[in-house]
């Protein structure tokens, strides 16, 4: 694997930490595994499930262009898998095989659980490390009422991208995720978040130095 020059990875780690929500993980009522191409996720969140942070697992995700030849079954049904092998009663997982962003999983979700009759006050997102400020963005719009808990395996830049195993995929899946912290508010797919002026120029060295692959078409 090829390694990132300095200066790039001292911008990636500035918004690295920017999207960490720094939440203590907390009891909720349901923990819901965001699909991805990082079956971390699915990991993390047996991990949750086994130290009874919370008692059912809602796995939700399709496919997307970056995962489809690694999960050809769906995200939601692999995450599931790895849970399984990892403990967790296949009782206690439902899954959700349909979205394809990350307003649809909030949807599909919320929709599943209703008619599974199960009401919900609080959750905890479980998702990639990267991930979890637009999801706590994006949940807080569709879903305000419940109380959100964001929740990743807490791993280094490094080791994150070692595990991974493809440095630019990731560089460019976290300049993605920082536009889209603005565009989707714009937009009015998730609630306004701060953004320091440290990480917007992060941002724009990296897009700079083009790591655009991931940017939504109307913006740079």
């Amino acid at each position: 694997m090829e390694s990132l020059p300095e200066n790039i990875l001292e911008d990636l780690e500035i918004l690295w930490d920017y999207h960490n929500m720094h939440h203590e993980p907390r009891h909720s009522d349901i923990g819901i595994g965001l699909g991805s191409h990082d079956i971390g996720v699915a990991v993390f969140a047996a991990e949750l499930f086994g130290k009874g942070f919370f008692p059912r697992i809602v796995f939700t995700g399709a496919n997307a262009p970056t995962t489809i030849e690694r999960f050809p079954r769906g995200e939601a049904v692999h995450y599931r898998e790895e849970a399984v092998r990892l403990g967790v009663p296949v009782d206690r997982i439902l899954v959700e095989t349909r979205a394809t962003n990350t307003g649809q999983n909030i949807e599909f979700t919320r929709t599943l659980l209703a008619d599974h009759g199960i009401g919900v006050s609080s959750v905890t997102l479980v998702s990639r490390p990267y991930q979890q400020r637009r999801a706590y963005a994006t949940c807080k719009k569709l879903w305000p009422e419940v109380e959100v808990t964001c929740a990743s395996a807490s791993l280094p830049l490094a080791d994150y991208i070692g595990a991974i195993g493809d440095a630019d995929r990731v560089a460019n899946m976290i300049v993605g995720d920082t536009q889209r912290i603005s565009k989707y508010a714009e937009l009015g797919f998730a609630i306004p978040q701060e953004m320091s002026d440290e990480v917007r120029s992060a941002y724009d060295r990296l897009v700079v130095a083009g790591y655009t692959s991931r940017l939504t078409p109307s913006r740079s």
